[in-house]
């Protein structure tokens, strides 16, 4: 087996052994799942059975590092006090629930200032960090986004204040996961430049703190704002620009987790697919 650590998205419904199990039937050695219910917020009750079970399976089949993906409903930096408090009561509760899954990572949106103004926003995505996250282990990842609206983090320099902004008792934690679809739709030119957002990346950030690759192609023209996703090789990155960033220096050690429009089967071939970027 490849040492590639690459997975897709997997439906959460029938807990953490039903998705080792179909990670390992489609040849993944990872997974993104969904936390809760994303669009709603109501949480599934983790069973101790289940999750040993997983633990099991997962040292068995050389699954690592599932991502978890907070809800699309959580928004850290509204306006409304409720939806606030709604976050970060989320974040607290599933961050501490991951902490039972071995090498289990964190992924949300960092939000929308909806007409408060970027600064603002910023602040209020800063104080859900600092006010939600528990002292144990698990990283906790800023999406980078599109930039479409109101929303943060569709520039490196707003995941830096951010970053910047996390209490130093867990700043360490705070890491970056780069969706391929939303930089490009945000203006970053990983089609001709790949090295050169690396870089700018590098500068802004910190190499050091991106820990998880969102592999998509986009729908959409370059710079466009707009968040659409397609299938590997369907859209205006293509699949040289996919190859060039898993095998990329800065990059090809990192897990992929693929959120293309798919069911298994074509998640199946997307995964030997970039394995065969690899000559696995």
């Amino acid at each position: 087996m490849s040492t590639v650590r690459v997975g897709c998205h997997l439906t959460f419904s029938d807990g953490f052994a039903a998705m080792a199990r179909s990670a390992h039937a489609i040849g993944a050695t990872t997974f993104q799942f969904f936390s809760r219910n994303p669009r709603g917020g109501s949480a599934k009750t983790w069973q101790p059975a289940d999750i040993a079970e997983y633990i099991a399976l997962a040292d068995e089949y050389g699954i690592a590092q599932p991502l978890a993906h907070a809800p699309y409903t959580l928004n850290t930096a509204a306006e409304k006090p409720n939806i606030r408090t709604f976050a970060r009561e989320t974040m607290l509760e599933d961050l501490t629930k991951l902490a039972a899954i071995p090498g289990a990572m964190y992924n949300f949106h960092p939000g929308s200032h909806v007409g408060q103004g970027l600064e603002v926003g910023i602040e209020l995505v800063a104080e859900c960090l600092n006010a939600s996250v528990p002292p144990n282990d698990v990283p906790v990842l800023l999406e980078t986004m599109a930039g479409k609206g109101s929303e943060i983090g569709g520039r490196f320099e707003e995941l830096r204040e951010i970053i910047d902004r996390a209490d130093d008792g867990i700043r360490d934690r705070v890491g970056v996961c780069l969706d391929t679809c939303h930089v490009y739709d945000a203006g970053y030119d990983i089609v001709g430049n790949l090295d050169g957002v690396l870089t700018e990346f590098d500068r802004v950030v910190g190499l050091a703190r991106l820990r998880a690759i969102h592999v998509n192609d986009s729908k959409n023209p370059f710079a466009s704002h707009k968040d659409r996703h397609e299938v590997l090789g369907g859209g205006s990155l293509g699949t040289d620009t996919i190859r060039r960033v898993v095998t990329h220096p800065a990059l090809r050690d990192l897990p992929f987790y693929l959120e293309t429009p798919n069911e298994l089967d074509g998640y199946k071939q997307e995964i030997e697919e970039i394995r065969g970027f690899f000559g696995a």
